[in-house]
């Protein structure tokens, strides 16, 4: 628990040195660089075309600075991420958030099983998924965006909550919600998210 408290404490310090200096253009061209590395896994336009790889574009910009930081103070581990955010800055970390945040959100694709969506909603509605993430699943500040997500990614982020091994902003609230999550809840309402209009 004290090492936990450490290292929301580092990510909390570093986020406040980052917030106190303006941002600058997210389409200037050393941007553009930085975020082309991205690019790689999170596909063109922050859209990801790969499996268990969240899309980045249209999450709030809050939201995507927080996880880099996380990442960058090894709170949250992954192994492509980790040696990526080690190397960016604070000006990189308010850069890219500011630059995926600015970008069109996926459209979600059509919706070939309509009844799993009713389902979704239902638990949806359950488990107060709206009251962080608003009524349009947009996201807000440090809270993600979940319309349009890729479907099998927000499978994997609910067992990782489950499972208690993601951690950063709410997870406390998030943890709590996925704990008792059934396996066919959990299915449902990725459905529902990822084709959410």
């Amino acid at each position: 628990m004290r090492r936990q408290y450490s290292l929301y404490a580092i990510g909390a310090l570093s986020l406040a040195a980052i917030a106190f200096v303006p941002a600058s253009a997210a389409d200037n061209a050393a941007v553009q660089e930085k975020a082309a590395v991205c690019s790689g896994c999170h596909g063109e336009n922050g859209i990801s075309q790969t499996e268990n790889i969240p899309s980045l574009a249209g999450q709030p910009d809050q939201f995507l600075q927080w996880q880099l930081v996380f990442f960058r103070a090894g709170s949250r581990k992954n192994e492509q991420m980790q040696p990526i955010a080690e190397e960016i800055t604070n000006e990189d970390v308010r850069n890219l958030g500011a630059y995926f945040a600015a970008m069109t959100p996926p459209k979600a694709a059509e919706d070939k099983d309509p009844d799993m969506s009713k389902k979704g909603a239902q638990v949806a509605v359950g488990r107060r998924c709206a009251s962080c993430h608003t009524d349009s699943f947009a996201g807000t500040k440090a809270v993600a965006r979940l319309a349009g997500q890729r479907e099998e990614y927000l499978v994997k982020a609910l067992h990782d909550y489950k499972a208690g091994q993601r951690v950063g902003g709410g997870v406390a609230a998030m943890a709590d919600v996925a704990y008792h999550m059934s396996e066919e809840e959990i299915t449902a309402v990725a459905h529902y998210l990822a084709h959410f209009n």
